[in-house]
């Protein structure tokens, strides 16, 4: 049961370690892309294309779809980011339960945008975390835990890191099941990840450069942190932290370093409305921007 990038290679690592895979659950087809034509799921996709079938029911409320999943006779349903809220219902039809792969080190990030969150606070270390789902929103049993360090990454170069990590480690949790010796999340340590909202990417230069630099690594690849730029909406993808100071907003020299609330920011890559992400050097050799120019 899942639906983005980020759980295809659980499924992958599921059929590689040749486990019988009863039916593939994912959230219903979404329009997009410019002819607004529906579109399969990253999972849904992936199991077409592995020749397993699949579902995607709108809720899975209702009786009939809960008759539905119960008349698969699963012995267990294994979760990465489905994004559908499983009932009482569901959660207790599989004699082994449903495990989820979540990417946090929990009780810490609990919720939808773990990941970001993390890169956001300035965590040193994320990873990991196989539970076994209940009611709670990820609040189960922790089954296995895998760290990692943060360091200087975007949220894209640890999604797709923490994704080979939870497949890997659902297969490892489902081969050792008999042994694994659950243990209780300490709700006191817990934080919540609530989901991303794009009014969030809006650069407040008025905020210290380290903040800022958090917030570009925490919202790249998407939704991208921007700025405004002569009245263009500018991406930043991945900036810098430097020691200049100045009035917050203002670009201070020939290299776009940009006055922050405390320190500068200088922009490392940068990407314009429908263009590709390009290097500082070639930003700036298709226009200059002199110093004193105001950022909105």
């Amino acid at each position: 049961m899942g639906t983005p990038d980020f759980a295809v290679p659980t499924l992958d690592a599921l059929v590689a370690a040749d486990h019988d895979i009863a039916c593939v659950y994912s959230q219903p087809p979404r329009r997009s892309g410019r002819g607004k034509q529906e579109r399969p799921s990253p999972v849904h996709a992936r199991a077409d294309w592995l020749g397993i079938a699949v579902r995607h029911p709108v809720s899975l409320k209702d009786a009939e779809a809960q008759a539905e999943f119960a008349a698969l006779g699963a012995d267990v349903a294994v979760v990465a980011a489905y994004g559908l809220i499983l009932p009482a219902a569901v959660l207790e039809t599989p004699p082994l339960g449903c495990l989820n792969v979540h990417g946090s080190l929990l009780p810490r990030w609990r919720g939808a945008a773990p990941i970001h969150r993390a890169v956001e606070a300035g965590d040193k270390e994320t990873g990991i975390t196989i539970m076994r789902m209940e009611q709670g929103l990820d609040t189960g049993p922790m089954l296995l835990k895998s760290a990692m360090p943060v360091a200087r990454k975007t949220t894209g170069e640890l999604h797709d890191e923490l994704a080979a990590t939870g497949a890997r480690l659902m297969v490892e949790a489902l081969a050792r099941l008999d042994e694994l010796q659950p243990e209780t999340q300490d709700d006191t340590l817990a934080t919540y990840a609530p989901k991303i909202d794009k009014a969030e990417a809006r650069l407040d230069f008025t905020k210290p450069a380290e903040i800022l630099e958090r917030e570009v690594r925490a919202f790249a690849p998407f939704p991208g942190s921007w700025f405004e730029l002569e009245g263009e909406r500018i991406k930043l993808l991945l900036a810098e932290t430097m020691d200049d100071e100045g009035d917050a907003g203002s670009v201070l020299d020939g290299s776009l370093t940009i006055a922050c609330g405390t320190g500068a920011l200088r922009p490392v890559i940068l990407q314009r409305a429908g263009k590709p992400a390009m290097p500082l050097e070639d930003f700036l050799r298709g226009r200059k921007i002199a110093a004193g120019t105001r950022l909105a």
